[in-house]
């Protein structure tokens, strides 16, 4: 929004979406043009719809949600596609010889003046989402005209390599809107699935896998070569996996895209992480964690030495935890050394390693080399195997703080996998400093979250952990969620610190119920109070928290 940072910081004040303080904290960290709503937004101060419905009452702009609003094709081709979204505009409808836009920044007169250049048209306002907008950008344009193209190249059989890197061929442009309503949609993973008679678009957003489009099976093979040039993988290899990587700017913002192949009965299915580098490290005060389990976690990763292993399944965080923790520790008095499969994120100042087991670079041999280059915090981007354990454990009992992650339920099964793994007991009572079990659960949408009475067995859920709540919060569902009521995602966590009564009882072979009974009577937080709690401060359900925490 093109408003002075004191109005806008002033408005959001008087209608008590944020306070004073929060506003100047804002203002410490602008930089350049950087403008105060962008600033709150990321903080997660405001929400964008939040700062929309306040610009709403100050200016007598109407706000739009634009989820599920139908728009003709033809009022959209009266603004190029280049003018949308250098604007982050679109048209909505001609009504008494105006042109109804929604723009994400209504105060952008030379935007206004270029589409009434453009279009002819007096220009009518309504204000929408930059999200919002984005969605619809890449929903209306191009991608009709650019299927209808790509079925006739396929038809005359122009599969040269040349069509897959022209940058105005159908492929590419297809191609191209997927990743970018991939973007615009803040998916993680994209899917490209073959079926028998079609080609599935999925992607996964806050951890639920959404349907985007169905494509002709004719288009598959087009598709999947044009990723692969993109990825530099063998596009004449159909029969074995293959890994690759793609970086790429959308939207302003650079991203990393980590590319997996699969042959299927029905051709090669590919999946695309997409790595978003402005989300890559948060501190580790905005994990989530509960202030007791805050202030233990710190304790743990701030000790000399000894291993502190993240426990979850594939999807849980772990790795944005690790890193987390790395940027903490990372100072210019300590030697970071890490071992990852692949390298994530590249982090300053600490120095990474990929494995590749083609050459005989796997996590053992990684860090055997790492032992020997003087490292004081190590990092093991996975214990897959009994040689990594013991090597990471023996490294710990050395002088070494180590962190890696577990494939594991919860933190106290983290001991009876290692010790199954052939780890001796004495070996993971005295080098293990503490386990870290974590999950993901979706957050009820700030912006139409609303408070309810708890059920009669949601009730009888939180007094047999002994919380007491009166009121939890639902999404009703909005544009900005997708109506699911549901948007973005946080951790919920059981940290078990090992002491010396927990070695005991582990170098005594003791059973998983003692030592989840004497954890438990010493105050340790599971997986489902940390979730229930969350419940109870209104950021997420209790059928998220069922969903993937295990009663004790």
């Amino acid at each position: 929004m093109k408003q002075q940072g004191r109005r806008l910081g002033e408005l959001l004040i008087e209608a008590g979406l944020v306070t004073n303080e929060q506003v100047q904290y804002a203002l410490k960290l602008k930089k350049g043009n950087q403008k105060l709503g962008e600033l709150l937004i990321q903080e997660g101060i405001v929400t964008e719809r939040q700062i929309m419905k306040a610009l709403e009452s100050q200016l007598s702009i109407p706000f739009v949600g634009l989820y599920q609003y139908v728009i003709d094709k033809k009022i959209v081709n009266l603004v190029p596609k280049q003018l949308a979204e250098r604007y982050m505009t679109i048209p909505l409808k001609i009504e008494n010889d105006r042109l109804h836009v929604a723009m994400a920044d209504p105060l952008d007169f030379i935007a206004i003046e270029d589409l009434q250049m453009a279009t002819g048209f007096k220009i009518e306002r309504v204000i929408a989402t930059r999200e919002d907008v984005n969605r619809a950008i890449n929903r209306y344009y191009g991608i009709d005209d650019s299927m209808e193209m790509l079925i006739e190249e396929q038809q005359v059989q122009d599969t040269r390599e040349d069509s897959f890197l022209e940058d105005d061929s159908p492929v590419v442009k297809l191609v191209n809107q997927i990743l970018q309503s991939a973007a615009a949609n803040k998916a993680s993973d994209i899917h490209f699935d073959p079926h028998d008679s079609k080609l599935v678009i999925r992607y996964r957003v806050d951890g639920v896998l959404l349907t985007d489009r169905v494509l002709p099976k004719q288009m598959q093979n087009m598709l999947i070569a044009r990723i692969k040039i993109m990825s530099n993988l063998n596009i004449t290899e159909h029969r074995v996996p293959q890994d690759g990587r793609i970086k790429l700017h959308v939207d302003r913002y650079q991203i990393d895209i980590r590319v997996s192949t699969l042959p299927t009965v029905y051709g090669e299915k590919i999946v695309m992480r997409i790595l978003d580098s402005t989300n890559t490290f948060k501190e580790l005060d905005r994990m989530g964690f509960h202030p007791d389990n805050y202030e233990r976690f710190t304790r743990m990763i701030e000790r000399p030495t000894g291993i502190v292993l993240i426990s979850g399944p594939t999807g849980s965080g772990k790795t944005s935890t690790l890193y987390a923790a790395l940027n903490r520790l990372n100072t210019d008095k300590v030697n970071i050394i890490s071992v990852e499969d692949p390298v994530e994120y590249q982090l300053e100042g600490v120095n990474q390693i990929q494995v590749n087991a083609n050459v005989g670079l796997t996590f053992a041999t990684g860090l055997r080399a790492i032992l020997r280059q003087d490292p004081n915090i190590i990092m093991v981007g996975e214990v897959r195997d009994t040689e990594t354990a013991e090597i990471a454990m023996r490294a710990a009992l050395t002088g070494h703080l180590v962190l890696s992650t577990i494939h594991t339920n919860d933190s106290i099964s983290t001991i009876t996998r290692l010790v199954d793994m052939g780890i001796e007991p004495f070996l993971v009572a005295a080098s293990l400093a503490g386990i870290v079990a974590q999950r993901l659960v979706r957050r009820i949408c700030r912006d139409c979250g609303q408070p309810h009475s708890p059920t009669v067995r949601e009730s009888e859920i939180f007094r047999s952990r002994g919380i007491h709540v009166e009121r939890i919060h639902r999404g009703k569902g909005c544009s900005n969620c997708s109506m699911t009521g549901y948007k973005g995602r946080i951790a919920i966590h059981e940290m078990l610190v090992i002491n010396d009564e927990i070695r005991k009882l582990i170098m005594d072979n003791s059973p998983l119920g003692t030592i989840r009974d004497y954890a438990k009577n010493s105050g340790m937080t599971f997986l489902m109070d940390d979730g229930l709690m969350k419940v109870a401060q209104g950021l997420t359900t209790t059928e998220e928290v069922l969903q993937v925490a295990i009663g004790e």
